[in-house]
């Protein structure tokens, strides 16, 4: 599985044999390799799913905002109430996440 990034296209980097092109992800301008895409030219305001870099996916402006809704999702706490979350144990607060490898902790 991989994470993408969604990001709006600003526009082809020239030079680089229409494979890389300036693209707005997150407020922040990325070169993104577009080579894998053999769906045609990307037109300014398109929308594309980024990872390592690459452009790995063509999105429309709804499937951008899912994949932004849904890794904004994946950063927040989980708290008790959200699918498949077992209630706090007596000796933990909710909210509070108890992990066992300390190298995940993120308190």
């Amino acid at each position: 599985m991989c994470l993408g990034i969604p990001g709006q296209v600003i526009g082809p980097i020239e030079g680089y044999g229409n494979q890389l092109a300036l693209v707005d992800v997150a407020g922040v301008q990325r070169k993104i390799n577009i080579g894998l895409l053999d769906d045609g030219p990307l037109p300014p305001g398109s929308w594309v799913l980024i990872h390592m870099g690459f452009a790995l996916e063509r999105v429309d402006p709804a499937g951008a905002e899912q994949a932004m809704s849904g890794l904004e999702l994946m950063g927040r706490p989980r708290l008790p109430g959200d699918d498949n979350m077992p209630p706090p144990t007596d000796n933990q607060q909710e909210g509070e996440h108890h992990d066992t490898d300390e190298s995940v902790r993120t308190t």
